[in-house]
């Protein structure tokens, strides 16, 4: 997989280095020629090339391998240059996969297709849903959206007295753009089947999306 990471910071490097361990063709970019020479000089990033340029503009894109890549990392400081990253690398190079970070959490909303984002990563909602799916008995938790949005993957830990308590999955009436991807009991994971019955202290991770994540709400908390 040719992969470009934009943001040659901390979070850039460690997954440019993770990728390259992988066996993945990686070429990571950043603005400023110093942090450039640095890396060049991390035994981590030998396999890595790693290339001075503006990734908000179309020509460096260019002369970097945007055109060939099959995975687009934005990953700068900065969300303003996340996003024109992200869009260049949808509109201009029909980039099939392209990953943003969110800097600051009140720019969530504008990460999605609109600006070619499939996948935007904020870590202080990452943190909330974990921490929410930590604690939370009878909730429903939206741990992550799917590529677009309109698809979440969501948890509930049963509740006692939850309404689908001793029901195998067949019986319960779930919306039908809802799946459940997996139950885990007492730390294991039970793949779902129709003839799976659900007990109180399960987790059940179900993937909805918007119409349907009220009603499987209303289904597994009641």
């Amino acid at each position: 997989m040719k992969v470009l990471i934009t943001g040659a910071g901390k979070v850039g490097a460690f997954i440019a280095a993770d990728l390259s361990a992988a066996g993945h063709d990686v070429t990571i970019v950043d603005v400023n020629p110093a942090r450039v020479e640095q890396l060049r000089e991390l035994e981590s990033l030998a396999a890595t090339a790693v290339v001075a340029a503006d990734a908000c503009e179309v020509t460096e894109l260019i002369a970097a391998g945007a055109e060939t890549v099959d995975v687009v990392v934005a990953v700068t400081g900065d969300d303003e240059d996340n996003l024109v990253i992200s869009m260049l690398a949808k509109q201009e190079f029909a980039v099939p996969r392209v990953l943003a970070r969110v800097n600051h959490p009140e720019n969530r909303w504008l990460f999605d297709q609109t600006w070619g984002v499939d996948v935007a990563v904020s870590t202080p909602h990452l943190l909330t849903a974990l921490v929410e799916e930590a604690v939370s008995v009878g909730t429903l938790v939206r741990l992550m959206s799917l590529p677009g949005g309109r698809a979440h993957l969501v948890e509930v830990t049963l509740a006692e007295g939850t309404p689908v308590a001793a029901k195998d999955l067949a019986s319960i009436p779930f919306p039908r753009n809802s799946t459940v991807v997996a139950v885990i009991r007492a730390g294991s994971v039970v793949v779902p089947r129709g003839d799976t019955t659900l007990f109180a202290g399960d987790e059940v991770l179900v993937l909805v999306n918007e119409d349907s994540e009220a009603d499987v709400r209303a289904l597994l908390v009641g």
